[in-house]
């Protein structure tokens, strides 16, 4: 974290969230093994055919790029941010997720290269985060060895080449595809939590507006859908019925009818009972700040404490005030 003229006080908490990473990383590892995600010879990431593996390779070279650029200029915290991000936000939450349905699935040829998709993200993983994390990703280099190791594979990670991958591996397709699937799951996630939807309900996803490749991704990518956002199936409407929470992504209108699954009068009275204390916690920490005398005796820390309880309020209210609003359209 620490770039240049800017000190960085130790934090406990921190330290832990860094020791959650490191078992993130160890789990999908794990995860890898668990479902067979070996080295395959002669893997080639850019003769990929699903557009899920297409995307995750893309991501790769994008991230190796900018974290070889920030090495090259002692841009060391940058670069740990880039991986951070790159590992937990888009390997594991989300390409570990969306492959499971083809790892699980009946098409060998999408489970195969999806294995070996896996395995061959994973090893650019462990290059690009061993300057930083060496231990850690020494040791999960050892022990994936034995799983169809390649002679690029073969003895210590400190030893093995910085990836060097191309522009050629980014398809732009792909990348709106399953930027399109991401938005989709993440949004009507948000709904559900938002609304207080019971984890076990399965609505069914409805798309309501969207342009015919929009809808050709959505009902094509519907099993990938239904097992991450816990939806019953996709359908295609003219209409989003009644009792329906009606949300956007790219363009398109997508819909959860959850009525039938929530007390709606009593989710309009939570959601507003929680943005009234949001808003008084808001006024209470704004008023402190706005006291020049707080602001020059209190130490540094606590000031900036308090402003970022301030804006944490502020954006979960404004989270919360999106949510009513949806319900305000609903009987």
């Amino acid at each position: 974290m620490s770039g240049q003229a800017r000190d960085i006080k130790l934090s406990r908490q921190r330290i832990e969230g860094y020791r959650n990473f490191g078992t993130k990383l160890w789990n999908a590892t794990r995860f890898c093994q668990m479902n067979g995600c070996a080295r395959a010879e002669g893997f080639d990431p850019a003769a990929l055919q699903v557009p899920l593996n297409r995307w995750i390779v893309g991501e790769a070279a994008r991230t190796s790029q900018s974290v070889t650029k920030a090495l090259d200029g002692c841009g060391f915290d940058e670069a740990a941010g880039l991986l951070y991000r790159f590992i937990w936000n888009v390997y594991c939450d989300w390409y570990v997720e969306l492959a499971k349905p083809l790892l699980n699935g009946e098409d060998a040829a999408a489970k195969a290269e999806t294995q070996a998709t896996a395995a061959w993200i994973l090893d650019v993983i462990l290059t690009l985060l061993h300057p930083i994390m060496p231990f850690l990703t020494e040791e999960l280099w050892a022990q994936t060895a034995g799983e169809g190791a390649t002679r690029s594979h073969q003895g210590f990670l400190m030893t093995a080449s910085w990836p060097q991958l191309g522009e050629d591996l980014i398809d732009k397709a792909a990348e709106a595809e399953i930027n399109l699937i991401i938005a989709a799951v993440s949004e009507g996630r948000s709904v559900r939590a938002e609304l207080n939807v019971p984890p076990g309900a399965r609505p069914d996803l409805l798309i309501v507006e969207a342009s015919p490749a929009q809808r050709d991704i959505l009902e094509r990518s519907a099993p990938v859908i239904c097992q991450t956002l816990r939806v019953a199936s996709v359908q295609v409407v003219e209409r989003a019925p009644d009792g329906a929470i009606p949300f956007v992504v790219e363009g398109a209108t997508l819909a959860l009818p959850v009525a039938a699954f929530i007390d709606l009068a009593a989710e309009r009275a939570r959601l507003s009972k929680e943005i009234a204390t949001l808003a008084a916690d808001v006024d209470r920490t704004a008023k402190k700040l706005a006291n020049a005398d707080f602001v020059a005796r209190a130490p540094e820390e606590v000031v900036e404490e308090n402003r970022d309880r301030m804006a944490e309020a502020q954006a979960a209210k404004a989270k919360l005030e999106a949510a009513l609003q949806r319900l305000s359209g609903v009987g």
